[in-house]
């Protein structure tokens, strides 16, 4: 069996995503298509650094409903380690999007059993499946931000996590605010797009850099910020790195973050300078946008 090395906290659900390559307004009934897929915000960077060749472990929580065990084998299937996580008794989780020319119109997120998951889930780096207290686990650590506020706040001060490599992502601008608890801790990086910085800062901003430099005036120690087809910004004390992304037709939005997350952490971890780690998130990110899903 491969030891996992690298670890990713946070939503595992299935996502029903309508596409249309129009604009739609309130009350539209437009072409498009319509897919289903594996998602949630910690499952799509697993399964990133998966196709970038690492071995993630996912702790999320799955019903044990038809829809969970489905969820699991596809979970299985992405080259994932399943072993942490943890299955409820509620339902499996599910999110509904919209998109159009435009972006992301809407979404409903049904994740009550992702809000349900407490500090116990972190089992797991305590017993000996990923760490103990002779060997902690030191891998990187990516959190998203779609947990309870209470665990949020309890994994910012988990023993478990002292010294890890924390990667720390919004699971869309209104929970974004709830990462201000990762505010002023080393080792901790946050990765948000444009409206999720402004969300947390409580301002809006014209662009990446600016939304950068705020964050680490708030005691980021390092960010990431993307504005969809708008330049990035990777920015700590030491340097402030903005790129801009390869124009490429829009298809799809829902998980391009995710990707972007996943491909940086990958490219970072084989060692890569912090340019070109950047550039490759960007390119991944693009190809994902540039590609249509497969229609259910």
């Amino acid at each position: 069996m491969d030891i996992p090395d690298c670890l990713c906290i946070g939503a595992a659900h299935w996502d029903v995503i309508g596409h249309s390559p129009a604009q739609i307004a309130p009350g539209d009934d437009v072409p498009g298509r319509i897919y289903q897929s594996a998602g949630g915000v910690a499952l799509n960077v697993a399964r990133a650094l998966a196709q970038q060749g690492h071995r993630p472990a996912l702790i999320a929580a799955i019903g044990q409903d038809g829809a969970g065990t489905a969820l699991v084998a596809a979970i299985q299937a992405a080259g994932i380690e399943t072993r942490c996580l943890v299955r409820s008794a509620l339902p499996t989780d599910a999110y509904i999007g919209i998109e159009d020319a435009n972006g992301l119109i809407a979404a409903i997120a049904a994740s009550r059993a992702l809000e349900a998951l407490d500090i116990g889930c972190l089992a797991p780096l305590q017993d000996g499946r990923l760490g103990s207290d002779a060997a902690p686990w030191r891998g990187p650590v990516v959190i998203d931000s779609g947990v309870s506020p209470s665990l949020l706040e309890a994994l910012a001060y988990a023993p478990a996590l002292e010294g890890c490599d924390v990667r720390l992502t919004a699971a869309s601008p209104a929970k974004a605010a709830r990462l201000r608890v990762f505010l002023g801790r080393q080792g901790c990086c946050f990765y948000l797009n444009l409206a999720e910085a402004g969300a947390l800062c409580a301002t809006p901003f014209p662009d990446s850099a600016h939304a950068a430099r705020a964050l680490l005036g708030l005691g980021a120690a390092r960010v990431l910020v993307t504005h969809g087809p708008h330049s990035a910004t990777d920015a700590d004390a030491a340097a402030v790195i903005t790129l801009s992304p390869p124009a490429v037709p829009a298809l799809r939005v829902t998980g391009a973050g995710d990707h972007f997350m996943g491909a940086h952490i990958a490219q970072e971890l084989s060692g890569a300078p912090r340019e070109i780690a950047l550039r490759h998130a960007l390119n991944a990110a693009a190809a994902h946008v540039s590609q249509a899903p497969h229609p259910s």
